[in-house]
């Protein structure tokens, strides 16, 4: 990084995601800043280094705080969890828009006790939280699929709108992966809220709901389904589509196969079934977020995440905002960094940290730990920036 010109004051947009397992995107854009303004008073140079933060999220779990962070309202809310406890969790709303999260109604770090459950588990909770944020009368919904302990395809979502499910004997079917297969035939109703609410999809998942490539092959075993599972649940989501067909969908199959169908356990399913539009969760909620018009007030963007590697480069929201942020110096931050420094410029990065660089422990399920070397990390970056901004 060069400097052409002396600058009393470096203005920085910290824009982090989350450091998943460890941080969120707020604690890990706070802790860097601490460690900037820190390197600023040191030097005798206090309010040298101006810090906005700018907590980003892609669609995945931290999306209601990104939003919260960047001026939406909290509201909360009890839902069912994802075993059916209930559970305190909350949405985000600006007064047109509503932002609604899997990962803090039904997700895999609300089960009880960590136990995994595959085939129990059920997104009714995520429905319980979009019902709740009709009442609030959106213009629209921004459903946040990411970190699903579930693998219904939405059984549990469709439910809590308004749909009944029933097996041969007349019984209505709570929604989870193990009933899939039980549904005799559906009851379809339509509230008359979504009708006029725009439901928007965040999510940067491509895969379909079944197959190879499909939610249960690609997604189950990391929520604990052995290979018999995936089998089952992968038979037992054709059952379901078979039955959506059945219910008037007559488009149930293709949407089956469609890119996005398969993300949070066919939760994209059900909201294609829905009408809901597809957007990558990434670039949306940058524009949700207004990053544009932030970072033209800003001479250096500070972006991360856990972990930057190939996956990043593919478009995760590390890369979305490197590819928004022009010609200014980037600086990444991460756990890890598996991306060499001759690959750097494909991201257009100027400097990559990493906490692994910092510390000999393991830092990813460490939140203390990771915080403390962060402050360490945003101070070496404001000592740099000082040094090429009054030189």
């Amino acid at each position: 990084m060069t400097s052409t010109t002396a600058l009393k004051t470096v203005r920085t947009l910290i824009a982090p995601d989350k450091f998943k397992g460890s941080l969120t995107a707020n604690e890990v854009a706070h802790a860097l800043a601490a460690g900037l303004r820190s390197a600023a008073d040191k030097a005798g140079k206090t309010g040298a280094i101006q810090c906005e933060l700018l907590p980003l999220a892609d669609g995945g779990d931290g999306s209601v705080d990104a939003a919260v962070a960047a001026g939406f309202t909290r509201h909360s809310h009890i839902v069912a969890g994802p075993t059916g406890a209930p559970v305190q969790t909350s949405i985000a709303f600006d007064g047109t828009t509503a932002v609604v999260e899997v990962a803090n109604t039904c997700g895999l770090a609300l089960l009880p006790g960590g136990k995994l459950e595959v085939l129990k588990s059920s997104s009714r909770g995520f429905g319980d939280a979009v019902l709740f944020a009709l009442s609030l009368n959106p213009a629209r919904i921004v459903l946040a699929l990411g970190g699903s302990a579930s693998t219904d395809g939405g059984m549990g979502l469709l439910s809590a709108l308004g749909f009944a499910f029933y097996d041969g004997q007349g019984h209505q079917l709570e929604g989870s992966g193990s009933v899939l297969g039980q549904i005799d035939y559906v009851r379809r109703t339509v509230l008359p809220q979504l009708a006029g609410t725009e439901l928007i999809v965040a999510s940067d998942v491509h895969n379909p709901l079944r197959g190879p490539n499909g939610s249960p092959a690609v997604f189950g075993p990391q929520k604990g389904a052995a290979a018999q599972d995936v089998t089952f649940l992968d038979e037992s989501l054709g059952h379901f589509v078979t039955k959506m067909a059945e219910a008037g969908f007559p488009d149930a199959e293709g949407l089956a196969a469609h890119e996005g169908a398969g993300s949070a356990g066919g939760i994209g399913y059900a909201c294609l079934l829905l009408s809901a539009k597809q957007v990558s969760g990434a670039d949306y909620f940058l524009d949700l977020l207004d990053f544009n018009a932030r970072k033209d007030t800003c001479d250096v963007v500070i972006t991360g995440e856990g972990s930057i590697d190939e996956q990043t480069l593919a478009g995760k929201l590390p890369a979305a905002v490197a590819r928004r942020s022009g010609s200014r110096p980037i600086i990444a931050v991460a756990g890890r960094s598996l991306l060499p420094k001759e690959r750097w410029p494909d991201m257009h990065l100027t400097q990559v940290f990493t906490l692994a660089e910092y510390t000999d422990q393991d830092s990813s399920k460490d939140p203390q730990l990771s915080a403390s070397l962060l402050q360490k990390i945003g101070k070496d970056i404001g000592t740099n920036l000082l040094q090429l901004s009054f030189t």
